[in-house]
């Protein structure tokens, strides 16, 4: 994953007549990042979307997508970008390939290039059997794989979906998750906004929540050198010198310990804290208090899962909004 940003919005503010839709906006995104943006309906991330997309006019703020403001120069953000609506319309009387190359053509696809794209994304989104079918003959789900395929065919740099599983099966649903992580490994930036949180859970890297207008939270959902694992330790009982494990604790890169509020089934007592270190690091934690013949029977890495940061940031539990970079 490249390290300079790929998508830059700062300060964006937007108002629909007697309706402030957005106010002050702010996040950064890197190259590769997954963006799970998610808050309660009317929250403003239609709207965040078709401005980062270059559909609506912000009343101020500015939106950097590669090196290219958005607002003064869309047409060339349009080369760069993909945008899925929730509801987004397809031409009944076209094919799947027909709509695949139109969407390609549209963004100034070679023919030879756009051939080998459509062939691509036909591919990746379980399409190849239905190129030659119409879409006005296929279920709501197809279409809406169609209407992705449409979104990414020309290998955008950044990929806007608002709903895209809706509408989807359990299986197909997988099979998107399945793409997203692929795309993503490839270096493409996804923004996805969905009610799905488990979902947005399995692929994303960052969330940016937001309420009224306004993000109440945006951070790095994966752990980073700089902020480290939250580290979970359970014993069979509380040992019997606690500032002695406290200390080897610290020794070993682990701060900010604190009692776990519930122990699992089979800990007695646990801890957590935050841990700055490489999984070898993690080894030499666990070894050395087996050594100190201390009765661990858990040792893990705790992770909050989408739900919880959505709830938590809802109630306005989370600290001050980071509106910078989170790499």
């Amino acid at each position: 994953m490249q390290s300079d940003p790929v998508l830059e919005v700062s300060a964006l503010t937007f108002e629909y007549p007697g309706k402030r839709a957005l106010t002050d906006v702010s996040f950064t995104l890197p190259h590769g990042a997954v963006l799970a943006l998610v808050g309660p309906n009317g929250a403003g991330k239609t709207t965040l979307m078709r401005s980062i997309a270059g559909l609506d006019d912000p009343m101020s703020g500015s939106i950097m997508l590669d090196g290219v403001d958005v607002i003064f120069e869309p047409r060339e953000a349009y080369r760069k970008l993909g945008y899925l609506s929730d509801f987004f319309g397809l031409y009944g009387a076209l094919t799947v390939r027909q709509s695949l190359m139109h969407a390609a053509g549209m963004r100034a696809l070679a023919q030879a290039e756009q051939i080998a794209a459509v062939k691509l994304t036909a591919e990746r989104l379980g399409l190849t059997s239905r190129l030659d079918a119409r879409t006005d003959t296929l279920s709501r789900g197809w279409r809406q794989r169609v209407a992705i395929g449409q979104a990414m065919v020309h290998a955008p740099q950044v990929l806007l979906l608002d709903e895209p599983a809706a509408g989807l099966d359990p299986e197909a649903r997988i099979g998107l998750s399945i793409l997203f992580r692929q795309l993503r490994a490839e270096g493409m930036t996804l923004i996805v906004s969905s009610h799905i949180l488990a979902e947005l859970d399995e692929y994303s890297s960052h969330m940016l929540a937001i309420k009224d207008g306004r993000a109440v939270e945006f951070r790095a959902l994966e752990a980073t050198a700089e902020t480290g694992v939250t580290l979970r330790i359970g014993f069979a009982q509380a040992p019997a010198d606690d500032p002695a494990l406290r200390t080897l604790l610290g020794v070993h890169g682990m701060s900010a310990i604190h009692a776990a509020s519930s122990p699992s089934a089979d800990a007695g007592w646990a801890l957590q804290g935050t841990f700055k270190g490489s999984a070898a690091d993690q080894a030499m934690l666990l070894k050395a208090l087996v050594g100190a013949d201390l009765p661990v029977v858990e040792f893990a890495v705790v992770r909050e899962n989408m739900h919880e940061s959505y709830l938590r940031s809802m109630r306005q539990e989370a600290p001050a909004p980071v509106v910078g970079s989170a790499a």
